[in-house]
C-alpha cells in the first residue's frame, strides 16, 4: 500500500497489514532538519512586488520542504500550509507536490469555519455577544460555513486535494470553553453542516481540538468526521477510554504527549508512544501522532525517539491481529 492508501484505510477504519499510518499537523523543525525556515514562519509582505519567477521559486521551495518532511519522517499525509494562503496558491502548491510525488501522499489543508476559543483580548466580548445577540452569532456561524464550503467546491473542481483538517480549538485542559449546552447551540449544528458538506463533495475530514474534549466528545462524534485529533493527554483525554466508547464510529489520531517530548525523560516519551499504540491500534482506525504538533523549540531527537517506538511496535502483522 502507498502511504496515502494506508492513511485512507485508517480513516475508513478498514483492516490492513503493515505499519500504522503517521502524520503531524505541523513539523516546525525544518531549520534543524533541512536548514530551511518553515513556510509559516516566513514573512511575505512584499509578495505583490515579487516577480513571477521569485514566486515560482518560493512555491517550489515550499513544496520541497513538505515533501522532504514526509519522506524523512515517513509521514503518510502532508498538511499543507501555503504562504500566502489563498485558494489559488494552495492549488499551485498541490500541483507541485503531486508533480514530485504523484498520489503517494494524502494531501490536506486547514478548513474549519466554526467558532474556536477566543483569544484573551476578545473573550469577554464574545461571551457578551452570546448572551446579548445570539441570533447574530448564529448568522455569523452560518455565513462562515457557507463561505468555506463554496471554497471547497473550487478545490473539488481543481482535484487532487484529499481532505481537510478542521483546526478550531474548543477546549482548555480543564474542559471546553463553552458549556455542552452552549456548544450544542453555537457550534455543533454548524460543525455538522461543515462536515456533511465536505463529505458530500468527496473530501475526508479530520476534526482537531486540543484540551479536555470529554464533556463534548459525543457532539464531536455525532458530527461524523472521519477522525478525531489530538486526544490530548495533557487535557486528561485517555485514548483507551475514547477507543472503548467511540472506536467503532471514528478514527482516532494522536495521544502521544507532546509536553513529554519537550520536557519529559526518554523513558516517559517511550511510554507515552507505546501507550498510544497499544490502545489505539486494536480494531484498526488509528493514526499515530503527537497530541499537537512538532513545534518550535522541541528537540528533534525526541521526535525521532517517538518514531523509533512506532517503527518497532506500530505494525499490523495480519488483519486477524486487528
Amino acid at each position: 500500500m502507498t502511504p496515502r492508501e494506508r492513511f485512507i484505510a485508517a480513516l475508513e477504519r478498514r483492516p490492513f497489514v503493515g505499519r500504522v499510518p503517521h502524520f503531524e499537523l505541523v513539523f516546525f523543525l525544518t531549520m534543524e532538519a533541512f536548514g530551511k525556515v518553515h513556510p509559516s514562519h516566513r514573512s511575505y509582505h512584499q509578495w505583490d512586488q515579487m516577480e513571477e519567477k521569485e514566486r515560482q521559486l518560493h512555491r517550489a521551495d515550499m513544496a520541497d520542504i513538505f515533501v522532504a518532511t514526509a519522506e524523512r519522517f515517513e509521514q503518510d499525509a502532508i498538511f499543507m500550509h501555503p504562504n500566502p494562503d489563498s485558494v489559488d496558491e494552495t492549488q499551485r502548491l498541490i500541483d507541485l507536490i503531486r508533480e514530485r510525488t504523484g498520489d503517494r501522499y494524502f494531501l490536506m489543508r486547514h478548513g474549519d469555519a466554526t467558532f474556536s476559543l477566543p483569544d484573551g483580548e476578545h473573550m469577554m466580548e464574545f461571551c457578551y455577544r452570546l448572551a446579548d445577540e445570539p441570533q447574530k452569532v448564529k448568522d455569523e456561524a452560518q455565513q462562515m460555513v457557507d463561505k468555506v464550503l463554496e471554497r471547497a467546491r473550487r478545490y473539488q473542481q481543481h482535484g487532487e486535494l484529499d481532505g481537510f483538517a478542521l483546526c478550531s480549538d474548543y477546549c482548555f485542559n480543564t474542559g471546553p470553553f463553552l458549556s455542552p449546552r452552549q456548544f450544542s447551540e453555537f457550534v455543533t449544528p454548524y460543525l455538522k453542516q461543515l462536515v456533511r458538506g465536505y463529505r458530500e463533495l468527496g473530501f475526508y475530514v479530520i476534526k482537531h481540538t486540543d484540551g479536555n474534549i470529554m464533556p463534548i466528545i459525543d457532539q464531536l462524534v455525532e458530527a461524523q468526521p472521519h477522525a478525531l485529533h489530538s486526544l490530548d493527554p495533557q487535557g486528561g483525554v485517555d485514548i483507551a477510554e475514547v477507543k472503548r466508547l467511540y472506536g467503532d464510529q471514528v478514527c482516532l489520531i494522536g495521544n502521544v504527549n507532546c509536553g513529554l517530548l519537550d520536557t519529559g525523560t526518554d523513558a516517559e516519551v517511550i511510554e507515552s508512544a507505546r501507550y498510544a499504540l497499544q490502545n489505539g491500534m486494536p480494531g484498526g482506525g488509528y493514526i499515530f501522532s503527537t497530541s499537537n504538533c512538532i513545534y518550535t523549540g522541541m528537540r528533534l531527537e525526541r521526535y525521532e525517539l517517538m518514531l523509533n517506538v512506532w517503527r518497532a511496535e506500530g505494525i499490523y502483522a495480519s488483519t486477524e491481529a486487528i
